[in-house]
C-alpha cells in the first residue's frame, strides 16, 4: 500500500487548545521518559484524558506520549517515527498532536515540525497549525 507523503492543505489543524476527545480521538503530547506528566499537555493528558504516569512512551488511555525532554532534536526523532507507524497502523482513530517538544522542553516548532512530515500526511493525523505552516 502506497502513503501520502504530501499535506492536504484544506486538513484541519489540531484545535489550539483540547478540553474534550471523541471516542476515537487520541491526545498526542510530549513527555519525558520517566512519564512524569507533571506539567504542560502531559499535566492535561494524565489529568483528563489517561496518560499513565510512569509510562513516558507510547499509547494509554485516549493519549499517545512522544518523549522530548532527554537531549537534542535528533532524540526526539525515533519517537515520532514510531508514532507515525502507529497512526498508520489505526486508520480507526484520529490522533490530535499538540506542539510537543514547544512548551517545557524548549524547542521551537521550526526544529520540532519537520519530525512530523510523515505523520502529517496520514488522513488520521491533524497536525497543529504552527507546524502545518512551516511544513506547507
Amino acid at each position: 500500500m502506497a502513503y501520502k507523503t504530501t499535506y492536504d492543505p484544506a486538513k484541519l489543524p489540531s484545535p489550539d487548545r483540547i478540553t474534550h476527545l471523541a471516542p476515537n480521538q487520541i491526545f498526542v503530547f510530549g513527555s519525558n521518559l520517566q512519564g512524569a506528566h507533571g506539567g504542560g499537555a502531559a499535566k492535561v493528558a494524565y489529568d483528563y484524558f489517561g496518560a499513565v504516569w510512569g509510562q513516558g512512551v507510547g499509547l494509554q488511555g485516549q493519549t499517545y506520549a512522544i518523549p522530548t525532554m532527554q537531549g537534542p532534536v535528533s532524540t526526539i526523532k525515533p519517537y515520532v517515527d514510531e508514532f507515525t507507524d502507529f497512526a498508520r497502523q489505526h486508520p480507526e482513530l484520529e490522533f490530535l498532536v499538540t506542539r510537543i517538544g514547544c512548551g517545557i522542553a524548549g524547542f521551537k516548532d521550526a526544529e520540532i515540525a519537520p519530525l512530523f512530515e510523515a505523520a502529517g500526511a496520514l488522513d488520521n493525523v491533524r497536525l497543529p497549525k504552527s507546524f502545518l505552516d512551516i511544513l506547507q
